[in-house]
């Protein structure tokens, strides 16, 4: 079983500014909880039990989320709040573990997974999970991360989650070039790479690369003799296709959506998704939506 998810939350968030300011950008909410919650409990759906954050000094926020805050559940209880004391409680599952190391400085994804070598080891597969993208599983019988994981070890090669995105955005995206067809929706296929932001002429397919992986602990020494590239950073993709010639590399077709989080109408359009369908709010924002319409028209 895969155990071990590594959420690099140590960058600068520039893509959310001015909100991001002064608030880390995965604490910026969606409808009643911040994003990297979501993100949390979707590896915690999937079967991870130990969420390693690749942080920063100024990140506190996101740590202090996940830790238990003694005095406002006393008060809590002593007020008799009892469903908002299981809400907080219920934020980490007691058997899941949250460990935090530092990226002392930005030097690109790559470097941040990197930074959880010390905790993952080189023996064990783990995933990676970027925070600025949600990915929405409603109505799925399990999340597309377990699917992923599940096609891992099936076959033994890292797995990039891919999603279809019309023709003409191709140039947007580092999107994959499938060996043979391109999967079906919950399936997957070795790749002979994956081409960035390719022209849309040039695109060898659809399917965008999301920001969730399956990762064997192998590509930990890759990392460390990576040299740096773009923008003098550590790049993930680099490994990956050092990886992918060795061993090869599949791309696991999602069946659910993604919203970009860190892109500000992903995250209106999150906001719509989730808050539509709130068990608490979902009713009245419904009302409020359809109030703003009639205003419209």
């Amino acid at each position: 079983m895969i155990r071990k998810a590594v959420l690099p939350v140590a960058g600068f968030g520039t893509r959310c500014l001015p909100a991001s300011k002064a608030i880390p950008k995965e604490m910026i909410t969606i409808v009643d909880r911040p994003v990297i919650q979501y993100v949390v409990q979707e590896a915690v759906a999937a079967g991870i039990r130990d969420i390693v954050l690749v942080t920063h000094g100024t990140k506190s926020a996101i740590e202090n989320h996940f830790d238990k805050h003694f005095e406002l559940e006393a008060s809590l209880e002593a007020k008799g709040k009892t469903e908002l004391l299981e809400e907080l409680r219920a934020i980490v599952p007691a058997d899941v573990n949250i460990i935090s190391v530092r990226q002392p400085e930005p030097l690109g994804l790559g470097h941040a997974v990197l930074c959880a070598r010390p905790v993952v080891g080189d023996e064990e597969p783990f995933v990676v999970l970027l925070p600025d993208v949600l990915v929405d599983d409603e109505g799925l019988s399990r999340n597309d991360l377990a699917g992923m994981i599940s096609a891992y070890e099936k076959t033994g090669r890292a797995q990039l989650m891919v999603e279809e995105v019309p023709r003409e955005l191709v140039h947007k995206y580092g999107i994959v070039a499938p060996r043979g067809d391109e999967p079906a929706p919950g399936q997957s296929c070795e790749l002979n790479g994956v081409v960035e932001k390719p022209a849309v002429e040039d695109a060898p397919s659809t399917l965008s690369v999301i920001g969730r992986y399956v990762l064997p602990g192998r590509i930990f020494p890759m990392l460390a003799e990576t040299a740096p590239g773009a923008g003098n950073e550590i790049q993930l993709t680099d490994a990956i296709e050092q990886l992918r010639q060795e061993a090869g590399v599949d791309a696991y077709r999602m069946q659910g959506k993604t919203f970009d989080c860190g892109h500000q109408l992903g995250y209106l359009e999150a906001i719509l998704a989730y808050g539509r369908r709130h068990p608490r709010y979902g009713t009245g924002f419904v009302e409020l939506l359809q109030q703003y319409a009639a205003e419209e028209d």
